[in-house]
């Protein structure tokens, strides 16, 4: 068939909503099939597709190179940094050419004695065979889509249960088997999602989602029983509230939460006579958010209230949770992201000024009275700008094992002893292609928002390319919901970006957990646009500073990302030459009146509620879809995930559609839409940088960037 090449153009259908006397037009609601099946709609998304092709033909031999270069910096056949538990190391191991990883573990011959950070695996013929316990290769070549969401030994290290969704919807099937000869105990589960414990060696226990697949029931299932005589510990009714579902480091408990966006309370389930049931463990207060450790007899317990919005931690006797003693004490600038416990120590992961540090504390003897905590020992870190993710680690032991990685540090594994305060590298992903950590500089700039609140951003470049005097090109990332945090962190991938003078810029803008709780407060409900105009003060810094100008300045953000992508640009569509909006939340007003689809309810408190009439007239104010008007816009690529449960297909469906036919310029607008995944895209480790190359070749085309050969 002859390739079109105008853009297509959606029928539109004529859908009128009405509500505080305000009547909305929206032509391309049509576009929404929860069956996904309506022959128009998926005949629309293949015109779309088809046009990229069309457009991005041109460039096909460039975005293979790409795709080629970026490859080639991965290691193909690697493994993991190898965790210890119990009696043995445990660790994936990626192969060449391979999508996919495979589950294993080693024997540990000299397992009785104490874990040291100098501990390492052995290999070769003299060392323990093995053991490939699950190979995702085997298990992906029946689907498209493959993904594991949780691996997990027994405590006994006889059985592996692990869940795996086959379609990208984030719907798990639980599998467990024998870990020495691999075969199936049991039936399978269905319809859980990826929250799985073990609660002794022969019970687990698994949650599962109501319609509009929200976490609202935690079930206890022995094995060689049948699915349908699990009881439910516990159902959830208030559709504000999901559970979630961990286990203590101690392995002695599971605590099952039930959270909203303000309000987080615990139940404990003793994983030694699981028949017992749930209890009670912090009470359901409205405005307090409480995560629960464990250790000997107490409860470690971090409260986050109103007044104490960076949260304390506290403890208290197992046997009487009321009478709770203060460790640590709610402090204005330093907030505590999370703790590790181990049998001797507490890790403390924390956050002042916009960066983490992690702070150890050595605790008294376990049964001995716990005091207020003082001082404490920091763990040091190399670069201006870095990441820090706690992993698991060895509860009996004094090795508290961290993930670190900057924007020009790739990702490291180190184990740090929590007595003499040794950190010792057990990885550093491998980068090929002739990667120089030096080659980069990585910095912190401040920006003044419009209120006069200070912006951190963090910025990378390569300084041998990059001239810093306004010509370069520079890729500005945001995203700024839900308090989390973007930290500065490595991606292989955006060497190619780097590599050919691009400057790449996070902007940590409110809304995000970057400074704290208020950082958070400060950018949702109704000063969201907080968000919105922190990200154009980024922006405008960077020209002023000539990191770039604005016909090199490119944006991008995904999903909630992606919201501030449509508000930006419907607000300031003169500063940004491309935008990339990754499976965005655009269609904030339609989605957030509509609680049957999934998420709605929960997402009252971050975005409002719009069945009220203040809030409904702020969301309507910024809400991408609502707001397109007969404008110039840049040049842009949206893609979407046809089963993505989190942001539906047909937000930037109809958004596209609607770009189409009101905007005044000749810029190219692409609408990408993968018809076999997701939120997060393809499964695959390749296909994802498939992506990558995509979108990098979509910037440099449109910044004039690609030599003549490619």
């Amino acid at each position: 068939m002859a390739e079109s090449k105008s853009p297509p153009v959606a029928k539109k259908v004529e859908h009128v909503m009405e509500m505080f006397g305000d009547v909305r037009v929206d032509n391309y609601y049509w576009l929404r099939d929860d069956s996904r099946s309506n022959p128009d709609m998926l005949s629309y998304l293949r015109e779309e597709n088809h046009y990229t092709d069309f457009v991005m033909s041109g460039t096909k031999q460039f975005e293979n190179q790409l795709f080629a270069e970026i490859r080639g910096r991965i290691k193909e056949d690697d493994i993991t940094a190898p965790l210890r538990k119990g009696p043995y190391y445990y660790y994936e191991k990626n192969l060449q050419g391979k999508e996919y990883v495979q589950h294993c573990r080693r024997l540990i011959p000299d397992n009785k004695a104490e874990p040291s950070v100098y501990d390492t695996m052995l290999t070769g013929p003299d060392a323990p065979p093995e053991h490939v316990l699950l190979d995702e290769n085997i298990k992906a070549q029946e689907h498209d889509y493959y993904r594991i969401g949780a691996f997990k030994a027994s405590p006994d290290h006889k059985l592996v249960a692990y869940a795996e969704d086959t379609k990208g919807d984030e719907i798990y099937t639980v599998n467990v088997i024998d870990s020495e000869a691999l075969k199936p105990v049991g039936e399978q589960l269905k319809g859980l999602t990826s929250y799985l414990e073990w609660a002794g060696n022969d019970a687990l226990v698994y949650i599962t989602m109501d319609e509009i697949l929200r976490p609202d029931k935690v079930w206890l299932h022995k094995l060689g029983t049948e699915q349908g005589s699990d009881v439910c510990l516990y159902h959830e009714k208030d559709d504000m509230f999901s559970l979630e579902l961990h286990a203590s480091e101690s392995n002695k408990y599971l605590f099952v939460a039930s959270e909203s966006k303000t309000t987080r309370f615990v139940f404990s389930l003793d994983v030694s006579k699981p028949q017992d049931g749930l209890r009670v463990l912090t009470p359901r207060v409205d405005g307090i958010d409480s995560s629960v450790s464990h250790r000997g007899n107490h409860f470690f317990i971090q409260r986050r209230s109103t007044e104490f919005y960076n949260s304390e931690l506290v403890a208290c006797p197992v046997d009487d949770t009321s009478k709770t003693t203060v460790l640590l004490p709610h402090r204005e600038s330093v907030k505590i992201q999370e703790i590790q416990l181990f049998r001797d120590h507490l890790a403390v992961f924390e956050r002042e000024q916009g960066l983490q540090k992690i702070t150890v504390h050595r605790l008294p003897a376990e049964g001995q009275p716990l005091e207020g905590l003082q001082g404490g020992r920091s763990v040091s870190f190399v670069d201006p700008v870095y990441s820090v993710d706690s992993t698991e680690s060895e509860f009996s032991s004094r090795v508290l094992r961290f993930k670190y990685s900057s924007m020009k540090t790739p990702p490291s594994v180190y184990d740090y002893d929590m007595d003499s305060g040794t950190s010792v590298v057990k990885k550093i992903d491998t980068v090929l292609g002739g990667f120089d950590a030096s080659n980069y500089v990585t910095e912190r700039k401040w920006v003044t928002a419009s209120d006069g609140t200070q912006i951190p951003m963090s910025i990378v470049y390569n300084k041998k390319l990059a001239k810093l005097d306004g010509s370069d090109p520079l890729l500005l990332y945001g995203y700024g919901s839900y308090e989390i945090s973007v930290d500065p962190y490595f991606k292989t991938s955006r060497l190619s970006l780097l590599d050919r003078g691009f400057i790449f810029v996070i902007a940590h803008v409110r809304g995000g957990g970057e400074m704290g709780r208020q950082w958070y407060e400060n950018g949702k409900l109704l000063k969201k646009k907080n968000t919105f105009t922190d990200f154009i003060a980024c922006a405008e810094r960077l020209i002023e500073l000539k990191y770039c100008s604005k016909e090199k300045l490119c944006m991008e953000g995904r999903s909630a990302g992606g919201l501030l992508m449509g508000a930006v640009v419907n607000m300031r569509p003169d500063l940004f030459k491309v935008v990339v909006a990754g499976v965005p939340f655009v269609d904030v007003l339609t989605t957030m009146l509509d609680p049957t689809i999934p998420l709605t309810t929960s997402e009252w408190e971050e975005w409002g509620d719009p069945r009220k009439e203040e809030f409904y007239f702020y969301m309507k104010s910024y809400s991408p879809v609502d707001n397109v008007t007969a404008q110039n816009y840049p040049n842009m690529l949206v893609t979407a995930g046809l089963n993505d449960p989190r942001v539906m297909y047909s937000e930037p469906g109809k958004w596209v559609a609607k770009l189409r036919e009101m905007k005044t310029d000749n810029n190219v607008l692409l609408f990408k839409c993968e018809l076999g995944a997701g939120h997060f895209s393809k499964s695959g480790r390749f296909e994802k940088l498939q992506e990558d190359a995509f979108m990098f070749a979509f910037m440099m085309k449109v910044l004039d960037m690609i030599p003549a050969s490619g």
